[in-house]
This record gives structure tokens, sequence and C-alpha cells, in this order.
């Protein structure tokens, strides 16, 4: 069969994440259909997670090809581009302060973005509640998408855009994620400026960051008057059963988390012990490095199903940019199979470059500041690596 041309294909998109939206939006710029499956059974029916930083190089160039840079910005936070550095006793060892109109990666919650992409497509563009089961087909195509509830819909592409654990992935590598040795527990904090004026003040307007080498905290103002706190730990993967805990089991965790984290400041403690509601467990995985695939006609990945990393600040920065460069290369390309090999031919170099930039990285994020780094620039490390909440 010979592959089609763009504007007259079947493109199937799996997951209505930033990176599967923008690449829908950007078609859609460019005249191209798709359609967007997701398991979710309605945009709002589970939390987006925490917030974003996103880059005038990636994630905004993206916005910016999907026309939608002047939303962004009216809904961004550039006041959130401040940075602290903390010590375990809550000394102030870096603070960076944005200046004034900086633009270079104002925040925006992940829910927020996905309800501007979403607002941007046609009625219809994204299908919920169909949850992808498998990809089958012959290679010259076309491609079969199984979903759990049974129904199947052919299709001439398939773009995994479906996350750490894609279902599409298995149909070009046989790679899966590994745990990295490094959990987050998230904690929310809501009114924070009424509730928890003190932590409100400790955090300031953006992020603050303390580690001791072995453990560490980031906090992470979020729009509307919250703040997720991520608990960062080398534990095992089974750390919360292994302990005879539960999710539900609030206080018994917090007494776990209070004695890890003995010695930190009273001030710093309270980051761990006065959140609003229950901890939400999340462990890191990633991929092997590096994750590359053969071409396969009629499929391909982009964002955490094709390179998952650690939270480093370029998840869904790369997620965007594929998304907006694959986009780009259907309307620009004679048949969807050249399409795919244009973008593989950027992407997969570009991924295999970071990842392994970023091997082992969710290490970094529990490293004791060293003393002389500190005294060059104390926040040259986390604006060099950046940072996205575990939410993103």
């Amino acid at each position: 069969m010979k592959s089609p041309a763009p504007a007259h294909a079947r493109i199937s998109i799996i997951g209505a994440g930033p990176g599967g939206l923008t690449c829908a939006r950007v078609l859609r710029q460019h005249g191209i259909a798709a359609t967007v499956y997701d398991r979710d059974p309605d945009a709002a029916s589970r939390d987006q997670g925490g917030s974003l930083d996103l880059h005038e190089e990636d994630g905004q160039l993206a916005l910016r090809e999907a026309g939608l840079i002047e939303e962004f910005f009216a809904l961004a936070r550039l006041e959130s581009q401040e940075e602290r550095r903390l010590d375990t006793r809550g000394r102030l060892l870096g603070h960076r302060l944005p200046g004034e109109g900086e633009t270079a990666r104002p925040e925006i919650d992940r829910g927020q973005l996905r309800d501007l992409l979403l607002r941007s497509l046609d009625a219809g563009t994204v299908r919920w509640g169909r949850a992808l089961k498998s990809v089958s087909g012959p290679a010259d195509g076309p491609r079969t998408l199984t979903f759990t509830d049974g129904s199947t819909v052919e299709t001439d592409l398939v773009v995994g855009a479906d996350g750490a654990f894609s279902r599409v992935r298995a149909a070009v590598s046989d790679a899966v994620p590994r745990y990295t040795g490094v959990g987050f527990l998230e904690a929310w904090f809501d009114a924070v400026e009424s509730a928890h004026p003190e932590l409100a003040e400790l955090v300031g307007r953006g992020s603050a960051h303390v580690a001791d080498g072995e453990r560490g905290l980031f906090a992470q103002r979020n729009s509307g008057g919250h703040m997720r706190v991520y608990l960062m730990r080398r534990v095992p993967l089974d750390w919360m059963a292994a302990s005879g805990l539960r999710p539900e089991d609030t206080e018994g965790i917090r007494a776990r988390l209070l004695a890890e984290y003995a010695g930190w400041s009273p001030n710093i403690l309270r980051l761990l012990t006065e959140n609003d509601g229950a901890y939400v467990d999340r462990p890191l995985f990633a991929l092997p490095v590096p994750h590359t695939w053969r071409h396969t006609p009629g499929v391909t990945l982009l964002g955490d199903a094709a390179h998952l990393m650690p939270p480093l600040g370029v998840g869904v920065n790369l997620a965007m940019l594929d998304a907006a460069e694959l986009a780009l290369a259907l309307a620009r390309s004679a048949t969807v199979d050249d399409a795919v090999r244009t973008y593989e031919k950027t992407m997969l170099p570009r991924s295999a470059e970071i990842a392994g930039m970023l091997e082992g990285g969710a290490g970094f994020l529990l490293e004791e500041p060293d003393a002389e780094d500190l005294a060059r620039d104390p926040l040259a490390a986390e604006r060099a690596g950046g940072r996205e909440g575990a939410g993103g």
C-alpha cells in the first residue's frame, strides 16, 4: 500500500496530554485533520498535575506554531520564575528574581495548558474513554487500533503520545521504563497566603529547593493560591507496602517522613506535615538511554512515550516540540511516511543526546549544593537542569 498524502490520511493520536493536543492543533492550523483518543472518561476526570515552566526554545516555540502564544501569556505566571535554594536549616543560599517582563520560563498549571489546547480544537477531535489495548496491522498499512472496550479503528498513522507506559511503544520498541531508585511523594497546600502564610513567605512566588544528599524537597507555587511540595527520597519501589503503610494512611506516612527528615529545620518540616489532604506516591521511571527504534511505517512516538527522562524541566517542553515538528513535517511532506522519516531523523538524535545528559539525573535532585558552586552562582545548576513538577 502506498503511503497516503497527509491531507488525505487518517491520523490517530493516542493521548490527550500537552504533546498529543499540540500535535492535533498544529495539524489543524495546516488544514490536516487528526483524531485524538484518550483513556480518561472526560477532560475533568482527574487532576492534571502541577505547574510547568515552558521554555522559549521549545514549549513556547510549539505554542507559536499552534497560534496560541498570546493566550498562553494571558494565563502564564511570570512571577513564578522566582527560584530559591535553601539549606536544611531554612537559610537562603541562592535567590533568583526574574527581570521585569522576563519571559524565558514562565509557569502555567498543567491543567490550564491542557484546557487551552482543548479549546483550540474542533468539537469531536478528542474521543474520551478510549483506552488503547494494542496496535496491529501490516507494515504497509493500514494499522488497526484495538481499544479495551473491544472497538477497533483503522488508521494510516498512529502517533503515540500516551506517556511513560505507552501502549503504542510496543509497536516499534521492546523498551520498558525502569525505576530510577528515586521516588516523589506529593503534598498539596490550599489557600497558601491565608492558611499557610509562613510557608508562602518561605517559598516565595515561584519555587524553593532543599536537599541534603539523601533526600530533598521541592516546593512549587501553582495558580489559585495552591502550592505543591514534592518530597524526594531514595526508596525502594514498594517502600510504602514494605513499611506496612497504605496511601490513605496520612498520619502513618507523616510519622515516617518526620523520622527520615529528622534534623531539618522546624520551618522546613512544616512543608512535610501541614499539607491539606493525603500524600500521593509518584515513583520516577526512565527509559533506557538511548532509546531509539528502526523506522516503522505507520507508527511513531513523541514525548515521554519516546524518551521518558527524570523530571528536570524537559519533559513537557520536549513533548510539545516533538509534536510541533511532527505536525510541520506532515504539513510539508508528500506522504505520511516521508514526514515520519523527516521527524524521526531530528527527534531521535536530539532526545538521545538530552537523555544521555540527564541519565541518573533523578539523583541530582537530592544533591547537597557544593560550597564552591554556591559561591560562584547559587542557582546555576538548577537553571541548567531545569525543573518540572512531578505531576508534569
